[in-house]
């Protein structure tokens, strides 16, 4: 059989320059018609195609392009998008968009982390009455359209178990009783596929990363055997990444595929077992031996030993990426870097020629590893990136750092100093980023504005947002961040250790994209970061307002981070910084301290043994970060779009005073969770979704307030969006905020 050789399991769809970004909002609001959104997505899809051929990769994968997420895709392609959205006699791309982001007459789909990553994916709905049927052609249109360009492609679905693991299904019911049906829908694909002359099939499993039950094992048995005997098809590569595929392993290999993709950097000893599977002989087997989650420069004689390990084990052993290149930046090659780091760096595109050199290293050929190896050397001998007194600081930690006194305590003096009603309302922090705002940070960073006059344009913007909260009428005030480009490149950007992009956008959902950090060196803080932007608010304002921070396992998950030290160092490191600012805030006045940690959830290892360990530095760090300050000092901490269930321990570990948590599209599930939990202190789940154009009503919002306070005590119960409101219009934010003052007052009429 033709083999599929080196290759890479997907890569960044938004552009370079996040074309997709600008097409998709433009078409949003009415700017382009669909004919030019269609038209910037072909564009992409012809530039990612004719590189990868270009670069020399052996196999190119295709339908790895999405108007806004994979998973929505899938659901879409077999026709199982929710009724409330067929039904509004939208044409088939509006359809689309209003499952992804809602309409005002149909909240959108659920919207939640896609594994340990922070990519976000379109959670599907399913139940019993759920039929599946290829209604859709899109793996077929975009392998016709590459092979229209000379370039024969891999098409790259989502596995049909992963799909209905990762769906939400009524209550009571499992969304994996839909498992045969959805392989009749499947099987048809393929038949289509390999009547157009497709040779080879991607189908990913990465749910077999995590714990896996019985049933579910036997249910990936069942698919494979049942898609793999299908007579016309193509061939199957099944890709297993974010770790190893622990009991999946052997189902895989023993299946009637013919290709089998492992990661070898998650989890460096699968390497091991992959080796003694012995019924891999008969597959190729894909070595993913180049991190496509993280930026640092492949080591490769540690690459070609772990795949060359394989050698003998598999009838073919190819080089590949762990997992897709969708989490990683385009090129470093346009960024202006230090010239050592930079060299020291891979984004997707040098990843790709990673990929190819170790391939041709792999299979015997003649190549020159000297540059790469000097590279890795050079790194790791950096004696500069480690710095004596955040170490030393470090070595004098005592567990009384990360103690503040009982929270009974706490809200007692919380309350006599702030004095706040019941159900206080508040928001999250950030507040929408005018045009204005935008054309101040650009010309700002162009030189053409001056500090003085920046700083005068940002003031003006925290007057403005602080004075019409305080006409909304919300309790607990925010600046609004005009300042803030990112919840995480801002820090980045002042505290040494980072260093910043210029042009490493990330997808992290639909047309939202983040630059990522890359955490390089030991994390001190110079100089205060937000106190003065915080003091300022506050003397605006008799009303409390909140100083706002990003807490340090989302500094480190939203970060492109170091990996020659342990995490949990890093990430005291970093707590040891925000702790400064903490104390800095509190020494300023600033009676309320936010310090996000919406990232607790994204880091947790996806098999359970590893969980302790972890929850173990994430809260330690967060705590670190919070304590060492007066009982009527408020710490409030927020989460947002994850599954919490694993994490509800560690969230009430942490200690927050109050933790708001996104809950708006999930209608208050996880309040019975927490409840469930023991969780006693402060909590304010969303009851605006902030990632949806729809205007919540009143009625809605005092809906889902009482909600909230028939599974939580009505005092410990706050009243906020779901999330920041930057990404928003203010056409949006302030009907949607005067709506939750309303209810707000409504629901606490009901109190008395």
């Amino acid at each position: 059989m033709t083999e599929i050789g080196t290759t890479v399991l997907g890569y960044p769809r938004i552009g370079p320059d996040r074309e997709l970004k600008r097409a998709l909002e433009r078409y949003w609001a009415g700017k382009n018609d669909e004919a030019a959104l269609l038209a910037t997505g072909r564009e992409l899809r012809v530039q990612t195609w004719q590189g990868l051929r270009d670069a020399g990769l052996d196999s190119v994968p295709s339908n790895t392009f999405s108007h806004y997420d994979q998973v929505l895709d899938t659901a879409e392609l077999f026709g199982a998008l929710p009724a409330r959205f067929t039904g509004l006699g939208l044409s088939k791309l509006d359809t689309y968009f209003a499952a992804a982001r809602g309409v005002q007459d149909a909240p959108a789909m659920e919207m939640t982390k896609w594994f340990d990553t922070n990519y976000h994916y379109i959670v599907p709905e399913l139940g019993p009455d759920t039929t599946f049927a290829l209604t859709g052609s899109k793996p077929l249109d975009e392998y016709r359209e590459a092979r229209a360009l000379g370039i024969e492609t891999r098409p790259v679905l989502v596995g049909p178990v992963t799909f209905l693991l990762l769906s939400k299904g009524d209550e009571g019911f499992r969304p994996l009783d839909l498992l045969d049906g959805l392989l009749d829908a499947y099987a048809d694909l393929l038949r289509q596929l390999h009547d157009e002359g497709v040779e080879w099939v991607q189908l990913d499993e990465p749910a077999f990363a995590g714990d896996r039950s019985e049933d579910e094992l036997n249910a990936l048995i069942r698919a494979y055997h049942r898609l793999g005997k299908e007579t016309a098809r193509p061939k199957l590569l099944v890709a297993g990444y974010f770790g190893g595929l622990g009991r999946g392993l052997g189902v895989l290999a023993r299946s009637p595929i013919e290709a089998l993709a492992v990661d070898l950097v998650t989890d460096e000893s699968f390497v091991d077992a992959v080796a003694a599977e012995g019924a891999l002989r008969d597959k190729e087997v894909l070595a993913g031996v180049v991190d496509g989650r993280n930026v640092w420069r492949t080591d490769p004689q540690k690459a070609l030993s772990r795949a060359a390990t394989l050698l003998g084990a598999a009838a073919k052993v190819s080089v590949s990426t762990s997992c897709s290149l969708l989490h990683v930046p385009y090129d470093v090659s346009r960024e202006d870097l230090d010239p050592r780091l930079k060299s020291w760096l891979a984004f997707a595109k040098q990843k790709v020629d990673e990929v190819v050199l170790l391939g041709k290293a792999l299979a015997g050929e003649d190549v020159d590893l000297t540059a790469a190896r000097r590279v890795v050397a050079d790194r790791a001998s950096a004696a500069e990136l480690a710095d004596d007194r955040v170490r030393a600081r470090l070595a004098d930690l005592r567990p009384e750092h990360t103690v503040r006194a009982p929270y009974a305590t706490r809200a007692a003096a919380q309350q006599a100093a702030l004095n706040l009603p019941p159900l206080p309302s508040t928001t999250i922090g950030s507040f929408p980023q005018t045009v204005e705002v935008r054309k101040a940070r650009a010309a700002h960073k162009a030189g053409a504005l001056d500090d003085a006059g920046y700083d005068d344009a940002m003031r003006a913007e925290v007057e403005r947002v602080v004075r019409l909260q305080e006409e909304l009428g919300l309790d607990v005030l925010v600046h609004g961040e005009p300042e803030r480009n990112d919840m995480v490149q801002y820090f980045a950007e002042r505290l040494a250790g980072f260093a910043a992009t210029d042009h490493g956008w990330v997808q992290s959902y639909g047309s939202r994209c983040v630059r990522p950090p890359i955490l390089y060196g030991d994390v001190s803080r110079p100089v205060p970061m937000t106190v003065a932007w915080a003091r300022y608010a506050q003397g605006l304002t008799p009303k409390p307002v909140k100083g706002m921070l990003t807490g340090p396992v989302t500094i480190l998950a939203w970060s492109f981070v170091r990996d020659d030290q342990p995490l949990g160092d890093t990430a005291r490191q970093v707590a040891l910084a925000i702790r400064d600012e903490v104390h800095d805030l509190e020494a300023a006045g600033i009676q309320v301290i936010q310090v996000d940690e919406p990232a607790l959830r994204e880091l947790l290892p996806l098999r359970s043994r590893d969980h302790q360990p972890y929850f173990d530095w994430a809260v330690s760090s967060f705590r670190l970060a919070t304590s060492g300050i007066a009982d009527a000092t408020q710490i409030h901490t927020h989460m947002c779009y994850s599954e919490f269930g694993e994490v509800l321990p560690a969230i009430d570990a942490l200690d927050a005073d109050v933790t708001s948590i996104e809950a708006a599209r999930s209608k208050m599930e996880v309040l019975a969770d927490l409840t469930a939990a023991g969780f006693g202190r402060g909590v304010g789940p969303g009851v605006y979704d902030i990632h949806s154009p729809r205007v919540p009503s009143p009625a809605e919002v005092a809906g889902l307030l009482r909600t909230a306070t028939g599974a939580v005590p009505a005092s410990r119960v706050w009243v906020n969006p779901d999330c920041g409101l930057k990404t928003r219009g203010y056409a949006e934010v302030e009907p949607a905020l005067r709506n939750l003052v309303e209810a707000a007052r409504q629901v606490r009429t009901e109190l008395d």
